[in-house]
């Protein structure tokens, strides 16, 4: 009961359930790493909303922008028509940051959005209509997006979908063969994240490049988990070598709020303006308080150095956790990690364990042995140490060791 009103009768009665048994803990606040909940107890955040609050809950310089930014308009007009200078500042920023391959900002407000542009920005700029994607990708629950993830768990209740899409396994060179002159694109997360935290060789990322070049074919890496610091580099396609041709992002960028873009050249995004003019348009994409919160967060993400924090992340992840009975792996990279247990029984108990000890992990049944670790960069390393301590106890309690690969 919160002012009178009952939110878990109003939550049971009134919001679509996506799942027969959804966590339901009310939240009344978060802040830093903690979320607060109504019995008066709190969590350790270790899965950062999915990857979005990189910078913890309500940062400061976050909250400051966006109250600057109310103070001086909300939604004034469709996207890219009015010049404002929220949007202006970060597109900006962006550039400065990128290669002149990823100089120019469609903004959206989610990551399904953003993958939606780029594979439209994709078929028109080439002419082409068919996608390559990869199995156990994932890049959204929208039609387009759907059609290009690779987990049938997904797919399946919603076919048919988009047609001419060829799904390849993931981290294999020998398959990249298919890609041909009729493919207009390449999709790929250069780290898969739903699929199990999958770390490719950056050779077949290189392949898988240079494959896309002789073909035509444009290359677009979904960064919509992976970006803005989370895998110990700005972008996970810097550790590789590689530049995609279009870049998605989302998630970590607006610092809480909702934001996302599709990012390519000048060559490529120019397509956007005729035959016919504004052949994509959004209501909200690049919204001002939202763009403001992103440009925000954005630099306390380079002052602060929390990209290089990411590391350390996993370094301690790894010390505290791969020598733990019944850790079978720790895979990832950075602060995007996920450790492999036993089994589905003991993994789901384990994560009960945590959430009952004050730990919030992320898990799905879809990825039933794997619990994935994505704290706030920021995360103070003693709040880390405790989770930490959280999750070893857990694991330790339930299982048996385990000959690891």
């Amino acid at each position: 009961m919160e002012n009178g009103f009952d939110n878990r009768h109003a939550f049971t009665e009134h919001l679509a359930w996506t799942s027969d048994s959804p966590l339901g803990l009310e939240v009344v606040g978060a802040s830093g790493s903690f979320l607060e909940l109504a019995d008066g107890s709190s969590l350790i955040d270790l899965i950062s909303g999915i990857a979005v609050s990189s910078l913890g809950h309500r940062h400061p310089a976050v909250l400051d922008a966006i109250t600057s930014q109310l103070d001086r308009h909300l939604h004034v007009m469709v996207y890219g028509e009015l010049i404002q200078s929220a949007q202006v500042r970060l597109a900006e920023r962006l550039a400065s940051l990128l290669p002149d391959e990823l100089s120019v900002c469609y903004f959206t407000m989610t990551g399904t959005e953003a993958n939606e542009g780029a594979l439209k920005l994709a078929r028109k700029k080439t002419g082409r209509t068919r996608f390559v994607a990869f199995e156990r990708s994932y890049h959204g629950d929208t039609m387009g997006s759907l059609s290009v993830t690779g987990h049938s768990v997904y797919r399946d209740p919603y076919e048919p979908l988009i047609p001419g899409v060829i799904f390849l396994p993931y981290d294999d060179i020998d398959a990249l063969s298919v890609i041909d002159s009729e493919v207009a694109a390449v999709i790929t997360e250069p780290i898969q994240g739903e699929g199990g935290i999958r770390v490719p060789d950056p050779q077949w990322l290189k392949a898988l490049r240079s494959r896309c070049s002789e073909s035509g074919a444009l290359l677009i890496f979904d960064e919509i988990q992976t970006g803005f610091g989370r895998t110990g580099d700005l972008f996970a396609f810097q550790n590789s070598g590689v530049v995609p041709d279009i870049m998605t992002v989302a998630k970590a960028m607006g610092g809480g709020m909702p934001i996302g873009a599709f990012i390519s050249s000048p060559a490529i995004m120019s397509t956007l303006r005729t035959d016919p003019p504004l052949s994509h348009v959004t209501t909200f994409g690049g919204h001002p308080v939202s763009a403001a919160a992103a440009d925000a967060a954005l630099q306390v993400l380079l002052d602060e150095n929390l990209i290089a924090r990411a590391q350390e992340i996993e370094s301690r992840v790894r010390s505290a956790l791969e020598p733990c009975a019944g850790v079978v792996e720790i895979r990832g990279r950075g602060a995007m990690l996920g450790m492999v247990l036993q089994n589905a029984s003991k993994t789901e108990r384990a994560v009960r364990q945590c959430l009952d000890g004050g730990v919030l992990l992320g898990w799905t049944l879809h990825s039933d042995t794997l619990v994935r670790i994505a704290p706030p960069l920021n995360i103070p390393w003693s709040v880390l140490d405790q989770a930490l301590e959280t999750i070893r106890e857990a694991v330790e309690q339930l299982s048996e060791p385990v000959n690891r690969p």
